[in-house]
């Protein structure tokens, strides 16, 4: 299998993605709304399309790889920026599964995001086969997973990565990196609640493993197998920085500056384990924190 198309490309993960993915040898199609922004940060040898319907009649991929999403830490979460969320992740998979279940030829595996959020609030430690506390987050995880399962049907083997704080030269921690530098950082409410993390290249070997291997089926917690409290990532990002990290933002200015959105994304948490990659025999570059945050503020 060597033929993959791609959606969410030109984000941070696929950006990643499609580099190392054509080191390996590996033909991309990406599907993109921005194409003169995705062709200046993808390998040139990347094919770019915006509408499915550009696809030609026998073009046949054997993997899809379906990370496309509306960033949910952007800012308060209205009722129209939901519908966003779902729009570009639940109805864009609904979309894919009716193009490809109307061609002749269908992709053999389907890598599908989603999130950590899926679990809901808790302290205590999960799995792939702990239950979920009901909420927005696992709402939408929940029903994006459902869609990707539509992929069953027509033959593929589908895997759905519930990916954690992806730690690198973008996302979360380039939004963090700013007051911590200037000694303002600190932890978010108690700072009691899990950050369950994973270095941008480890994410990327997580997806090139759920490709390679038959066995991986359904529900992959994309995260390092160490997870931390808000508190203990504050210290080590300071620590690491060599700042303090003692001021604390309250969970009262949280819930006054996000809404809805701070409580379940800053102020609640998950302590996710990756039992299924860990089962597989998956190697993490990057087990420990310190060591991830030191490799990416290095460069």
């Amino acid at each position: 299998m060597n033929s993959i198309f791609l959606t969410g490309g030109s984000g941070f993960i696929g950006q990643h993605f499609c580099n190392h993915a054509e080191k390996l040898g590996f033909q991309l199609c990406v599907l993109t709304r921005k194409p003169d922004a995705a062709a200046a940060r993808l390998p040139v040898s990347v094919r770019l399309i915006t509408q499915l319907n550009e696809l030609e009649d026998d073009y046949a991929p054997d993997i899809i790889v379906n990370l496309a999403g509306e960033p949910l830490a952007a800012g308060r979460w209205t009722r129209r920026r939901k519908q966003r969320f779902y729009e570009s992740r639940v109805t864009l998979t609904d979309q894919l599964y009716d193009f490809f279940a109307a061609r002749e030829h269908r992709p053999k595996v389907m890598i599908s995001g989603s999130a950590i959020g899926y679990y809901g609030p808790g302290n205590q430690p999960v799995d792939e086969n702990s239950s979920a506390v009901d909420g927005f987050s696992h709402q939408l995880c929940h029903a994006w997973e459902q869609s990707a399962k539509r992929f069953e049907t027509l033959g593929c083997r589908v895997c759905y990565l519930r990916t954690g704080i992806v730690l690198g030269e973008e996302g979360a921690l380039a939004r963090m990196l700013p007051p911590f530098k200037m000694a303002l950082g600190g932890p978010i409410g108690s700072g009691r609640q899990g950050m369950s993390w994973i270095h941008v290249d480890d994410m990327v070997a997580v997806i090139v493993h759920c490709i390679n291997n038959p066995e991986m089926v359904g529900a992959v917690n994309s995260t390092a197998p160490n997870p931390v409290s808000n508190a203990q990532f504050s210290t080590a990002l300071g620590s690491v920085l060599k700042r303090p990290a003692v001021l604390p933002m309250p969970a009262f200015m949280v819930k006054i500056l996000f809404g809805e959105m701070g409580e379940e994304l800053l102020l609640q948490g998950q302590y996710v384990l990756p039992n299924k990659l860990l089962a597989t025999e998956f190697t993490f570059q990057y087990p420990d924190l310190e060591n991830a945050l030191e490799a990416v503020i290095a460069g």
